[in-house]
């Protein structure tokens, strides 16, 4: 299994966002330099039920990529959380996975008082696990 090192200021980035709106599910980008991930991007969820879908805002997500290549950054990583579900991909985060290099990261809610983050790869519409090292 592929293990992916996250930084810890990341990770509570995310955790966060994800506890700041507990009802609804939160999106963004991770940006690496040099392959080592170091900022989320918050991107705005405009799906029509964004209590169990993720869309990020295409402007929003434009903008973020633009930023990201004007800093040398690149694509580490796509985000989201889950308010009422496990931290793994529905059938629907799998018919949506655009980018097959992407680390896919799900945020869960659905734990009793513990936050649960588990990684994986979509490809083919399928999910390979990723171990997280914090």
């Amino acid at each position: 299994m592929e293990t992916v090192f996250l930084p810890r200021q990341l990770v509570n980035q995310i955790l966060h966002q994800a506890q700041s709106s507990p009802e609804t599910e939160v999106c963004g980008l991770i940006a690496a330099k040099n392959g080592r991930p170091r900022r989320a991007i918050a991107v705005a969820n405009v799906a029509s039920q964004p209590q169990r879908l993720f869309q990020m805002d295409p402007k929003g997500q434009i903008d973020a990529l633009r930023r990201m290549r004007e800093q040398g950054e690149e694509l580490f990583g796509i985000y989201h959380s889950h308010p009422h579900a496990p931290a793994e991909p529905s059938d629907e985060d799998l018919k949506q996975a655009g980018y097959p290099d992407a680390l896919y990261l799900i945020v869960s809610l659905n734990t009793k008082g513990v936050l649960e983050m588990r990684g994986f790869r979509l490809r083919d519409g399928k999910a390979e696990p990723v171990q997280l090292e914090i």
